[in-house]
């Protein structure tokens, strides 16, 4: 890359001198902000790059009047990607308009004329009409970015069809329908006409524009004697632009659902930058090899980022490899269990040979850029110089679009350093697990000094899927939820029961209920698989396990429980109840296999019948499992029978996938309401046990499992779930007096909130002997 002649270099040295006076002025004046100052600074690199390279020695009287117009243009940008001052932008954009009849005209005067002039008067009105036409478009609607890129469609149609590249004479017409174009343009910016007249102004503009480039065509089509079209050529620039496109999602694309927003999407990504230098320098042997390589490098990314994108909206957290990995197992088992084994191994077969072709796309994606960059060494060079200003301009004023997400991007290095630690920290994580679960204080207690408190009473723990803190918070749910829970202390009140409540943060939000339940009853806390599957495989006290020491019988019911389930003996149940063992007949729920209301009358059928021994279960209600709709009806409890009653459903059945794909506002409204159907059928329950079962009226343990998806409680949620003991034996809530917890079914603002795996040690120190 040759460097540009002195005089050049000084004037290209004075127009950046002129810019940076310019962006400062509007930084001091009118508070021009880091995002414009990014994009000026931009596009002045932009524009130096470009008249480097220059096949003159210098611009001469005329090309530097144009030089500050481009300055003036750069300002216009400035403003436009920061719109702090309209008259500021009108103001520069006008002048630098009137400016476009000078330097033609210092051209003529002075003889001065020259083919590399004019086209540089022309592209930098193309550009400055562009860059007015994103903001009008931002006013008026995005119909006015026609007038901007007119010549650029223009262009790229000349690439397919070569004799629209041909010489044509001016004609007085055409200019005075460009010189519209500009005019227009700036009295919509300025906003001092009404929308409608602006709009019929621009259109009318827009009108003589396609006008002139018509018959600007004809005319070339007349005065060619042949007309090829090279649809190879065409063909291979779409597919260059999407190799593009493709590499810049891998470095841009967040992988936060809530980030996945147009402005996450404007960086720039250092990685490009080493790149592209990369490319250039390289031998081709080397560089085909490589470029191979950091192509299904750069696949794995983007495939990492899909995962986190997933993880996001289903778990409120990103993806990790190291112990995630086994996640993809349980995906495939919940898509045969709601679609069915055959649509299980189509899904799986696709996800494969999609990751496999987004591998060899990325692959051939860079190579292919490569290959481009290094046949292109100059201009690939004067790129990422203008590429590292704007890097370096962003990285020193911490530049962001979007909280957080800064336009000077690392996150591919960030990402790929942060996966490569996960895996020495997942083993670390490991091997810390096995040391705190063997630290059980309540291991070696003896069952009969184990819960002597709550000696002969049954103790149900009913865990409500999805019942998270928003949906007492949120002010979209919280009325009519905290509605239910009044009711709730009334009723139950009534029958002769109290209540105290307090909240636990959840270990998981969105899903993975498997996780909260084993870290509610084992005093672990369990936020992934690995350490679930390290829990079932030790010799860990739970929860149930210390009730059957102490003589109770312990029984879980899991409606949501479709096959083998050899966990529930870890956690030690004389009986776990699946889906398939509770004799419902009805029809399902959507995901819920049945009904809350019937899993809790099966309950009573099937272990509170006449002479039953004292009885710990575990109750898991699946009712406002998403998508929470439809929500079955309530009807008699003297009428559940076999659950037929509960047919027909009111309303269709959909698959879990629903949450993502419909309106947010109501699928929030589903949830809610699922929310109120599942904590009416407890308040119902419980009244009846104090009815049909006054001597033992169980102590029941309510809480939730975790927040449900993001979709519902926004992207900042917190982890929190409301959790109640309820009882009709005051002296079962005095014992949890000290607890700080609020009398009744809501907990209160600025009360303990604990986390989840603590809630077994206090159980056990509440209700029995401490160790």
């Amino acid at each position: 890359m040759r460097l540009p002649p002195p005089v050049l270099t000084a004037e290209l040295l004075g127009g950046a001198v002129a810019v940076a006076g310019l962006l400062g002025v509007l930084a001091a004046g009118v508070g021009l902000g880091s995002i414009g100052l990014v994009t000026g600074a931009t596009a002045a690199a932009a524009l130096v790059a470009v008249l480097a390279a220059a096949p003159v020695d210098g611009l001469g009287p005329a090309g530097r009047v144009t030089l500050l117009r481009g300055v003036l243009a750069v300002g216009v940008t400035a403003l436009v990607a920061d719109p702090v001052s309209t008259p500021a932008l009108v103001g520069l954009a006008a002048v630098a308009l009137v400016l476009d009849g000078v330097d033609g005209a210092v051209a003529r005067r002075r003889d001065v004329a020259s083919t590399f002039g004019a086209r540089f008067d022309m592209e930098l009105d193309a550009a400055l009409l562009m860059v007015l036409s994103v903001h009008v478009a931002g006013l008026l609607g995005s119909w006015v970015l026609l007038v901007g890129l007119a010549r650029y469609l223009f262009v790229a149609a000349g690439v397919v069809l070569p004799w629209l590249r041909g010489e044509l004479t001016p004609r007085f017409s055409g200019k005075v329908v460009a010189a519209a174009q500009g005019v227009v343009l700036v009295v919509a910016s300025s906003q001092l006409l009404p929308a409608v007249v602006a709009s019929v102004l621009v259109a009318v503009a827009l009108a003589a524009l396609l006008w002139s480039f018509g018959r600007d065509v004809v005319r070339l089509w007349r005065s060619a004697d042949t007309h090829p079209v090279r649809v190879r050529r065409g063909l291979a620039g779409v597919v260059t632009l999407l190799a593009g496109v493709l590499v810049l999602l891998a470095f841009v694309t967040p992988g936060d659902i809530a980030r996945l927003v147009t402005p996450a999407f404007v960086r720039v990504p250092v990685e490009l930058l080493v790149a592209l230098v990369v490319a250039v320098v390289l031998p081709a042997p080397v560089r085909r090899v490589l470029a191979w390589v950091a192509g299904v490098v750069l696949g794995l990314v983007l495939v990492l980022v899909l995962f986190d994108l997933g993880f996001s909206v289903s778990l409120a957290r990103p993806f990790d490899p190291a112990r995630d990995a086994v996640l993809l197992t349980n995906a495939y088992d919940f898509v045969a269990g709601t679609s069915g084994p055959v649509l299980a191994v189509v899904v799986a077969v696709v996800v494969a040979l999609l990751t496999i072709a987004l591998l060899a796309a990325m692959g051939g994606a860079v190579a292919r850029l490569a290959r481009i960059a290094a046949a292109h060494r100059a201009a690939t060079l004067r790129l990422v110089a203008v590429l590292a200003v704007a890097w370096l301009t962003a990285w020193t004023l911490s530049a962001q679009l979007l909280p957080g997400v800064p336009v000077a991007s690392r996150d591919t290095s960030i990402r790929t350093v942060d996966r490569t630690l996960a895996i020495g920290e997942g083993v670390r994580d490991q091997r810390a697990f096995e040391i705190e679960a063997a630290t059980d204080a309540y291991r070696d207690v003896p069952g009969d000094r184990l819960l002597t408190a709550l000696r002969g009473r049954d103790v149900a723990v009913v865990v409500v899927e999805s019942y998270g803190l928003s949906a007492l918070d949120d002010p979209a749910m919280a009325a009519p939820v905290r509605a239910v829970l009044d009711d709730g202390e009334r009723r139950l009140g009534a029958a002769g029961y109290g209540a105290r409540t307090g909240v636990l943060t959840s270990p998981i939000a969105g899903g993975g209920s498997w996780l909260a339940h084993a870290t509610l009853l084992s005093g672990l806390r369990i936020d992934g698989q690995q350490r679930h599957g390290q829990l079932v495989t030790s010799d860990r006290l739970t929860l149930p396990r210390a009730f059957r020491e102490a003589g109770w019988r312990t029984v879980a019911v899991a409606p949501g429980t479709s096959g083998p389930w050899p966990e529930g003996a870890f956690y030690g149940y004389d009986r776990a109840y699946g889906g398939a063992d509770l004799g419902y007949r009805g029809p399902p729920f959507s995901w819920s296999p049945m009904p809350d209301q019937y899993a809790l009358a099966a309950f009573d059928r099937l272990e509170r019948g006449p002479g039953a021994p004292p009885t710990m279960a575990e109750i898991a209600l699946t009712s406002s499992h998403g998508p929470w709709s439809p929500v079955p009806r309530t009807v008699p409890w003297d009428a559940v029978g076999d659950g037929s009653v509960f047919a027909p459903p009111d309303g269709p059945e959909l698959p879990f996938q629903a949450i993502f794909t419909q309106d947010p506002a109501k699928v929030r409204d589903d949830y809610r309401r699922s929310i109120e159907y599942s904590l009416a059928t407890v308040w119902g329950w419980t009244e009846r046990q104090a009815a049909v079962h006054p001597g033992r009226a169980p102590v029941i343990v309510l809480l939730g499992d975790h927040q449900p998806s993001p979709v519902v409680t926004g992207p900042d949620a917190g982890r929190g779930v409301p959790i109640s003991i309820v009882s009709s034996d005051p002296s079962v809530l005095a014992a949890v007096g000290d607890w700080g917890w609020a009398d009744g079914l809501t907990p209160a603002p600025g009360g303990p909130v604990w986390p989840m795996e603590a809630f077994r040690d206090r159980f056990l120190a509440a209700y029995g002997p401490r160790p």
